[in-house]
């Protein structure tokens, strides 16, 4: 079968390479590339490459996208874009506009990490929107052959840029799609989780991309140099948050900023993009894209989209996917990991609700359907499901408590002093997967649990064999009553689907998966931390009393998924996630700050009794 399947992808590579020479031809005899500085209104000059169709008998609507990540190349050499989702707008003659934010690559001016929204801008007062709206002002009026309407859209960071251009207010911007947006950077996106580091998210990506740029460049600046391919001992060794600023050094602005700001303060509160969506007008249409195994921005795509339904009156929908960060770009979305999804997601989305929403608002195409409300794939039973509303208007709140003999049910727990316990040991923290990984993997986030389950510092609870399918459909709460013996802890819920022992994939309809033993597979379905001591609040931590029981309440990002007949639903309870999270020293303490010396065991108790009842809320769906 191997040699078939050899001799098979050498027959069909060269009819794949003639698409793929056809479109990289197609555009290229179709197209200029123009390179072009435009002066914002406080004279600072951003760098533009604009590829414009060489037809100009037809107007065209403008799509742009702006990022911090460079839009080389800067040659005359065209984008390599034949191969992505950009050839559908490309065939339909869309004016391609890239932008190099300012202070990055070779726009001029100083950037600004997440820069914040000024709603009351004066003179030559600047923000992200305004240098949106500024740009969009000057492609009006030199742009040969537009329509008169702009999109914009990006993922992940220029996600956030999508964002700030959705708010800046110009008459012509008529769609944009934030897609994984960086929205909250301290409650749930890339670089904290409900007050938690997420540390080797964070450390990895400073160290390059925080490096200064003193004058435009081409060029990007090199990373941090690691001393071993095993993440989990690099972070371990190196020890506390003060020997990782040691080795950051002193020129990465934003990493000071994170050390100054342990809190939810104003600094952190003028960075929350969720914050200015009521100034998105009518006259522009939103588009919110995101993936339910997003290990970076998966809490920016639901909740933008909620305080958009919450703040503003615009046409607003939200499409969620079974992808990683940004995979509805750059893969097929057949799988993640071991996880198989049966199907090519991400060319579903594609035809039938990105592409068709721009040509909609953009190029006048009135007789494509609009997207649903909320598109969402639910995994387990693997299928597009459409809803009017999100969170799902028939999904019921329902409670599985943490059960005495380690069950997992809706019953209210009998026993009257049933603690569960175990030692929490910074030196020896709850690893975020298993195996040896040189950086943070994408697939963790679907990966299997077995490895935990297997170790003294992790509770496990789940119910009996399920005997019909449990589709979840919205946020997850966790209550959770804790004991413990210092003045801190962090608290981390893991929902897991447990496969049956005999289970494998029917490779008539999932094809040939990797060698790996899916038979009591249990996959991480969503996890999350919480940072003990914001349990109240995330702007004033307050610590434990050792020995009192309290109760740590928070939301998980929401979930799309069956857990099928034959499986099992399971909840992990742990107190380290690393070196996804940094290690809590389990002393109340400025942990920016604080020495070797501060980290110490704690005695961890979990309530499954009558009085103190640990849940999950799971939001069951009705058929």
């Amino acid at each position: 079968m191997r040699i078939i399947y050899t001799l098979l992808a050498a027959l069909l590579l060269p009819f794949l390479s003639k698409a793929i020479n056809q479109d990289s031809l197609y555009f290229k005899l179709n197209y200029t590339k123009k390179s072009q500085y435009i002066t914002m209104r406080d004279g600072v000059r951003l760098y533009t490459i604009i590829y414009a169709p060489k037809d100009v008998k037809h107007k065209h609507p403008i799509l742009m996208n702006r990022t911090p990540y460079s839009i080389g190349p800067y040659d005359s050499t065209f984008k390599a874009y034949w191969n992505t989702p950009y050839i559908g707008y490309i065939k339909e003659n869309y004016i391609i506009v890239l932008q190099d934010v300012r202070g990055r690559y070779m726009s001029e001016g100083t950037f600004m990490d997440v820069r914040p929204y000024n709603a009351h801008k004066k003179g030559k007062e600047i923000d992200e929107a305004s240098d949106t709206y500024d740009t969009i002002e000057w492609l009006l009026s030199h742009v040969v052959g537009n329509n008169g309407k702009v999109g914009i859209f990006g993922i992940s960071y220029p996600g956030f840029y999508a964002a700030m251009g959705a708010v800046c207010g110009h008459p012509a911007m008529k769609a944009a799609s934030p897609q994984a947006p960086v929205t909250d950077w301290f409650v749930g996106d890339d670089f904290h989780h409900n007050g938690a580091f997420m540390l080797a998210d964070a450390f990895n990506f400073y160290s390059g991309f925080g490096r200064p740029r003193p004058k435009p460049t081409q060029t990007s600046t090199g990373g941090f140099s690691y001393y071993t391919k095993d993440m989990y001992k690099f972070y371990l060794e190196t020890g506390s948050l003060s020997q990782f600023a040691d080795l950051m050094g002193d020129s990465i602005t934003f990493w000071k900023d994170l050390y100054a700001h342990p809190d939810y303060d104003q600094w952190w509160q003028q960075r929350n993009a969720r914050k200015c969506v009521s100034h998105i007008p009518n006259s522009c249409a939103t588009l919110v894209v995101g993936g339910l195994f997003d290990a970076e921005d998966c809490f920016g795509a639901w909740n933008l989209y909620s305080a958009i339904e919450r703040k503003a009156n615009n046409n607003n929908t939200l499409v969620m996917g079974p992808w990683s960060h940004g995979g509805w770009a750059r893969h097929s979305g057949e799988f993640l990991g071991n996880v198989r999804f049966g199907s090519k997601t991400s060319q579903w989305y594609h035809q039938n609700v990105e592409f068709p929403f721009f040509q909609y608002h953009l190029n006048n195409k009135k007789e494509l359907r609009q997207p649903d409300e909320a598109t969402i794939f639910i995994t387990g039973s693997n299928s597009w499901r459409k809803f009017s509303q999100w969170p799902a208007p028939n999904a019921k709140p329902t409670a599985f408590y943490l059960q005495a003999n380690n069950s997992l049910s809706n019953a209210m727990p009998s026993q009257s002093n049933t603690w569960h316990d175990y030692i929490s040991k910074p030196s020896k923290p709850v690893p975020y997967a298993d195996g040896v990984q040189a950086r943070r993997t994408n697939e963790y986030m679907s990966d299997d649990q077995r490895f935990a389950s297997k170790r003294p510092d992790v509770l496990v609870y789940k119910t009996d064999t399920l005997q019909a399918d449990v589709t979840v459909a919205g946020p997850i709460t966790a209550a959770i009553y804790t004991a413990i013996t210092t003045t801190d802890i962090d608290i981390v819920v893991k929902v897991i689907d447990v496969f049956p022992d005999n289970f494998s994939y029917d490779t008539a309809i999932y094809g040939k998966a990797a060698p790996y033993t899916m038979g009591g597979y249990e996959m991480l379905v969503r996890g999350e931390v919480m940072r003990g001591k914001y349990r109240n609040s995330l702007s004033k931590p307050e610590p434990f009393v050792p020995g009192q029981p309290t109760l740590v309440k928070f939301n998980l990002p929401d979930i799309a998924h069956t857990f099928k007949k034959g499986h099992r639903i399971m909840v992990q309870v742990q107190s380290s996630w690393f070196p996804l999270v940094d290690r809590n020293p389990q002393k109340f303490v400025d942990i920016y700050h604080c020495t070797a010396a501060d980290f110490v065991d704690a005695t961890v108790q979990i309530g499954c009794n009558s009085k103190y009842a640990s849940y999950v809320l799971l939001p069951i769906l009705s058929k």
